[in-house]
């Protein structure tokens, strides 16, 4: 595995886990906020070809 593939799939995981804590925290601008960034980072791995398995 390239060090791109490693760094974005860590940046998901990371990602999802802050997604996570503000859904059960309540904190819904910051939920907004991290589902945008997953969102892209979705993105930006499948124009890379990189698979992210189930989401």
């Amino acid at each position: 595995m390239d060090a791109f593939t490693a760094g974005i799939l860590q940046r998901i995981e990371s990602t999802r886990s802050d997604l996570d804590h503000a859904r059960r925290t309540g904190d819904d601008f910051l939920a907004e906020v991290e589902q945008a960034e997953l969102d892209d980072l979705h993105r930006l791995a499948a124009e890379h070809g990189v698979h992210i398995g189930a989401a």
